[in-house]
């Protein structure tokens, strides 16, 4: 039996996000730019986001480029826009023919105008899509996105819109980026790296874990299989007893 047809199509996260990390190092293990492996990324992209739609994975999330990604180099951080923007036209006829909507989260004020203008065209263009959410989480940082939530909930607070007693989860969800979003059900991260990485820290609350050593530009869908394989292995009790599950 191949991986994939191990995998229960009845019981898919319904949001996968990805951290998608390695790509200088791959290049660097092969002697050449950091630039070469990101470039060589998005084919991993392209790979993995046709394969999550047509598997029925509802919604996506890959960090893309995180706030702190604005202080690499100069140099490698305009290379990485001009990936972005060349990338999006490259794939807006990928997402359209898998029936996927492009979302955006992060502080997209910061980036290039020419990115936030292609952003915004293929967002456009893939907004009655309905077959898979794709969010690119750009400029972004869940300290930032808390920070921002906080500040939103205060100034409506202090003029009276909302009351503190009805604060609640439910509320501070309403003021995320990922309003529209569903919570992660598996975060999966590559190269080895075993931590979080300021991505999506009040969405992952309840999200099953997955790492492996595998860099991002050599991630297949059979990485992907072996991760989703994992998740459904796992048993999510979200606070109670095994029994309580059963």
């Amino acid at each position: 039996m191949s991986l994939l047809d191990s995998i229960n199509k009845e019981n898919l996260p319904k949001h996968l996000a990805i951290i998608m990390d390695g790509n200088g190092r791959w290049a660097k293990q092969k002697g050449f730019l950091r630039v070469f492996g990101h470039e060589n990324g998005t084919k991993s992209v392209r790979h993995i986001v046709e394969t999550c739609a047509k598997l029925g994975i509802e919604n996506l999330t890959l960090y893309t480029f995180s706030s702190e990604n604005w202080n690499r180099p100069k140099l490698e951080v305009n290379a990485l826009m001009k990936i972005l923007i060349n990338s999006l036209r490259k794939e807006l006829k990928t997402l359209v023919d898998n029936n996927i909507k492009l979302n955006s989260i992060g502080n997209l004020d910061l980036l290039p105008k020419s990115a936030q203008k292609e952003l915004k065209d293929v967002i456009d263009k893939t907004a009655n899509n309905s077959k898979m959410v794709l969010t690119l989480a750009l400029s972004y940082g869940s300290r930032e996105e808390l920070v921002n939530v906080v500040k939103s909930i205060s100034d409506k607070v202090k003029n009276n819109i909302i009351s503190i007693d009805a604060i609640d989860e439910s509320i501070i969800n309403e003021h995320l980026y990922t309003q529209n979003l569903p919570d992660v059900d598996l975060l999966i991260r590559t190269s080895g790296e075993h931590r979080i990485s300021n991505f999506l820290l009040w969405q992952i609350a309840y999200a099953e874990l997955y790492f492996t050593d595998v860099l991002w530009p050599d991630f297949k869908d059979e990485n992907l299989y072996e991760a989703i394989i994992s998740y459904q292995k796992r048993e999510r009790r979200f606070g109670k007893t095994s029994e309580q599950i059963k």
